[in-house]
């Protein structure tokens, strides 16, 4: 059942809810981020009245808009179905229901077409991402390092910075009350929030965004992770002090990056910055961003070592996983 709302509140969204177009579409949001012309196709209508009717929920604050490039992505979020009449109208929508079956039908059509244009994009990089995987241990070694530095059970609230196909938000979303990856590039955003859409995670959603500029409030998050992006950094510095800002205090930040190493043919072919980091730097880092280095795990290979290390704002500690 959603929170206990004010009554100008109530009434808001009461009238913004009341519209069945706009029901429908709120019920389309809380499955899946989606812009303007996948609506149109979806519910039947033009682009300025499905528009009319997304400024009503958004300025109802029922569902979030987040701009990419040339388009507007909508999404009604997890928090929004649990605190909002929303979630209590959208819970009782029949799923056999003549429209509400057409409508998830289409919605389906649409993500399976997204699907299909961000493997594409997927197929064309893939060759470039296994040339750099031959160089050091395998991934689901790594992942399972990154598990190990983390507590037991649930990790709140969660920001995957870089999030490229969206796989470390995958692996952590069940865990998570709410997660969200930023990338720069849309390419991989769609791929990303294709994975997700296919693996069912609600409860996660991506964004357009730079990881020294993330679009995020200060304090939000219980966990940061910058998996395999802070050699692409121009400032390292500057990307780990921002993944600090949007924590909360006793919040937690995992990187997950290269030892230094030699291979100058990552920096020429494959655009990285940094050949590695020296854990006594990264160190140096996080203490300027107001986080202590609590502890770390080295996965050596050759010609490529990975470190995981897990961080604390203000210095908290935390239980580590038995």
């Amino acid at each position: 059942m959603s929170e206990h709302l004010t009554l100008d509140g109530m009434m808001r969204e009461t009238r913004a809810l009341a519209d069945p177009t706009r029901l429908r579409i709120a019920n389309l949001l809380a499955r899946a981020q989606l812009n303007v012309t996948e609506l149109c196709s979806i519910v039947g209508q033009s682009q300025p009245g499905v528009s009319r009717h997304l400024k009503i929920l958004v300025e109802a604050g029922l569902v979030s808009r987040q701009r990419e490039g040339n388009w507007a992505l909508y999404h009604l979020p997890p928090q929004q179905l649990r605190r909002t009449l929303a979630g209590d109208l959208i819970a009782r929508l029949d799923p056999a229901d003549t429209q509400i079956a057409l409508d998830l039908s289409r919605l389906s059509a649409v993500q399976r077409e997204r699907a299909a244009q961000a493997q594409a994009y997927f197929r064309r990089a893939a060759g470039e991402w296994d040339s750099i995987r031959k160089l050091y241990i395998d991934e689901t070694k790594v992942e399972a390092a990154l598990q190990r530095q983390l507590p037991a059970g649930p990790l709140g609230e969660i920001v995957d910075i870089g999030t490229g196909t969206g796989r470390i938000l995958a692996l952590l979303s069940g865990r998570a009350e709410r997660g969200i990856g930023i990338d720069t590039s849309r390419e991989m955003l769609a791929v990303a929030r294709a994975n997700l859409e296919r693996q069912g995670f609600r409860n996660a959603e991506v964004r357009h965004g730079d990881m020294t500029q993330l679009p995020l409030p200060s304090g939000s998050f219980d966990l940061a992770t910058l998996h395999m992006v802070l050699h692409y950094a121009a400032d390292p510095a500057k990307a780990i002090a921002e993944a600090a800002r949007v924590l909360r205090p006793g919040g937690r930040l995992v990187i997950v990056d290269f030892a230094p190493h030699k291979e100058e043919r990552l920096r020429a072919e494959h655009a990285h910055r940094w050949l590695g980091f020296a854990e006594d730097a990264v160190a140096e880092w996080l203490g300027e961003a107001g986080l202590e280095k609590t502890t770390s795990e080295r996965l050596p290979a050759d010609p490529l070592t990975v470190i995981v290390c897990l961080a604390t704002k203000d210095g908290v500690a935390l239980a580590q996983a038995s």
